[in-house]
């Protein structure tokens, strides 16, 4: 009885050194006495021989490999400290296993040199403005001797790029004199496009005056309605001349008295005439003329150095918040 339970023990303890179970991410290399077995075993259970049979598992997912910082000079001798990060996977489990002890470790390694390489040829502009360029030329560098190991380069990227402070400074001066210069030559630009606007508008409105005192009219009503204030300007009597057609002849404020007619001429004692009656006379009453008492007001002549024609009076327009005055 005990003899069956020790042999029922031992079975199945070699039962379990036999069997392996690998998972989905994982692929099989089989060992027997160091020599590697044909076939990679793949996921699920694997029956190994007991004693004799050694199972290393490879990963095959894609594993993500940190660089540390590279300080170096570039070609234009300017120091810079780059950082770098390498995607990479297993294609090939046997090379990985037979051909080299720690396939990130000297993925690791590659990578460090072939980023100082990088660096010791390129410029410092070429550095900060085609990374991408860089990229390809670095995941080149590394992809080619990690092919012989049975691994894949995915991707290489540029994380960093850091530069000296002194260095920074001056960058960010050029940078900032830059901006400046293109500024003003925005506002120089401007201010040329504007001259020339403003010279095809004077010559339009010296072809057509009336266009003008619009023009200027416009301008009185947009400063009166941004600001309280009180504008007094000459308002010219010939913009009045346009508002003539349309005003009735008795209504016109400077419309010329009409000749006499023969029955006032009659009612006067006197022939009549074609000259034009004296202004001052026009203005009587009907009164005065029948031998009644005058009013010495309306009697008084013009002063002098009044308007004597509708070409030498003037108007004056005061412009206020809310409305316009005459």
């Amino acid at each position: 009885m005990i003899v069956a339970l020790v042999v029922l023990a031992a079975i199945l303890l070699l039962v379990g050194c036999s069997v392996r179970v690998i998972t989905e991410y994982e692929r099989g290399v089989v060992l027997r006495f160091g020599r590697v077995r044909p076939g990679i075993r793949g996921p699920g259970l694997a029956l190994l021989a007991p004693v004799t049979d050694r199972l290393r598992k490879v990963n095959m997912q894609i594993v993500t490999l940190p660089v540390p910082p590279q300080i170096d000079i570039t070609r234009d001798n300017v120091t810079v400290t780059v950082e770098a990060v390498i995607y990479f996977r297993v294609v090939d489990p046997v090379k990985v296993v037979v051909d080299v002890e720690d396939h990130s470790a000297a993925i690791l390694q590659l990578a460090q040199s072939s980023l100082r390489s990088i660096i010791g040829t390129r410029d410092l502009d070429d550095l900060l403005a085609h990374r991408e360029l860089l990229d390809q030329s670095l995941e080149q560098l590394i992809d080619d001797p990690a092919a012989e190991w049975g691994v894949h380069i995915d991707r290489v990227e540029i994380k960093d790029v850091t530069l000296p402070e002194p260095m920074r400074r001056s960058m960010s001066r050029q940078a900032e004199s830059e901006r400046e210069r293109r500024s003003r030559v925005i506002t120089a630009e401007g201010e040329l496009q504007a001259s020339q606007k403003m010279a095809d508008a004077a010559e339009a409105l010296a072809e057509r005056p009336a266009a003008l005192q619009l023009r200027l009219l416009q301008s009185v009503v947009a400063a009166a309605a941004e600001n309280n204030s009180t504008l007094v300007l000459p308002f010219p009597v010939e913009l009045l001349r346009f508002l003539e057609p349309a005003t009735p002849p008795d209504e016109r404020p400077f419309a010329a008295p009409t000749a006499a007619t023969p029955a006032r001429a009659a009612r006067s004692g006197g022939p009549a005439s074609d000259q034009p009656p004296d202004p001052t006379h026009a203005r009587r009453p009907l009164a005065a003329t029948d031998g009644a008492q005058a009013d010495p007001q309306l009697d008084r002549p013009p002063p002098a150095g009044g308007p004597t024609g509708p070409s030498e009076v003037s108007a004056t327009v005061s412009v206020a918040q809310g409305g316009n005055q005459t």
